[in-house]
């Protein structure tokens, strides 16, 4: 008959923890292999003991002592022994950082092998010819406002606009300085030289539809903002063109070098792609959008 201390023991969780611990370590030798003493073999041989020196020197500006040089070895090996303990537990399978790690490694890899050649002048000439719109300079304006905030107009503020406005433009106020009229705000009184893409950042899309449309030499408006209502005088306006290749050579040639790398990274990329067996397998349009509500 089995004793009460044997039941005793067989329910103990210190019992459960050991017996747990000696199935994985089981476990662990028969997918390793124990006696694979070249995966339990690790060199440091003198051409890497010189690239931790070097490394060493880059950090620090001088060479390590003998003693430095002994704890980068030991350290390297402390690396390479949790870098194989980590790979056999299988802890780089299903994470993300290392799976971007590879890819960028791999990416640089490839772009090392897919450097292209330099251009001769008539690639770069037609390049330039076929992409005008890529290099075309901006128009650009030049522009003082007057800011009215709607909170300090009880009232009508668009009405107020218009009153200031038609004074303005009256020999009243013939060169009136837009600083000191208006409601006080951080927006400046005069922009130069700026591109619509630029008003926009600062004033909105609609401001900066209004300024292209703007008379030049007089106050206009009242034009809206996210800010509040301004009154606007367009100074000058500087067409946009098409500069001259040799101009923006360096420009150009720049952007030769982006698009053939991208052009040639796609067609290596498409090379390895081939080789596999791909199966995407897409959920239909509703479930989709269940999927993106949770």
């Amino acid at each position: 008959m089995v004793s009460h201390s044997f039941w005793k023991v067989l329910r103990d969780p210190l019992f459960h923890f050991l017996v747990l611990g000696a199935g994985l370590f089981f476990v662990y030798s028969a997918l390793n292999g124990s006696g694979d003493t070249a995966a339990q073999r690790i060199v440091v041989d003198q051409n890497q003991a010189l690239r931790l020196a070097e490394q060493f020197q880059r950090t620090w500006m001088r060479p390590p002592t003998q003693q430095e040089l002994e704890s980068l070895a030991e350290e390297f090996v402390k690396e390479e022994i949790l870098y194989r303990e980590a790979l056999a537990l299988g802890l780089d399978q299903d994470d993300l950082v290392i799976r971007r790690r590879l890819r960028q490694k791999m990416e640089f890899i490839n772009a090392d092998l897919v450097e292209p050649q330099d251009p001769s002048e008539a690639e770069l000439q037609a390049y330039f010819n076929a992409n005008h719109d890529r290099f075309r300079q901006p128009d650009r304006f030049s522009f003082q406002q007057v800011y009215l905030n709607p909170q300090n107009a009880p009232g009508d503020v668009k009405r107020k606009a218009e009153q200031l406005l038609a004074r303005l433009n009256s020999k009243s106020l013939p060169s009136a300085d837009p600083e000191s009229i208006g409601d006080i705000s951080l927006l400046p009184y005069q922009l130069d030289a700026l591109t619509a893409p630029e008003v926009s950042n600062t004033f909105g899309n609609g401001f900066a539809k209004f300024i292209k449309t703007a008379p030049t030499g007089r106050w206009s408006g009242p034009y809206e903002s996210s800010f509040g209502i301004h009154l606007v005088r367009i100074l000058a306006r500087e067409p946009g063109y098409l500069p001259a290749m040799a101009d923006i050579r360096p420009v150009v040639e720049r952007e030769w070098y982006t698009e053939r790398r991208k052009e040639t990274k796609d067609l290596y990329y498409q090379e390895m792609r081939s080789r596999y067996d791909v199966d995407i397998r897409l959920p239909d349009g509703a479930t989709a959008k269940t999927l993106a509500v949770r």
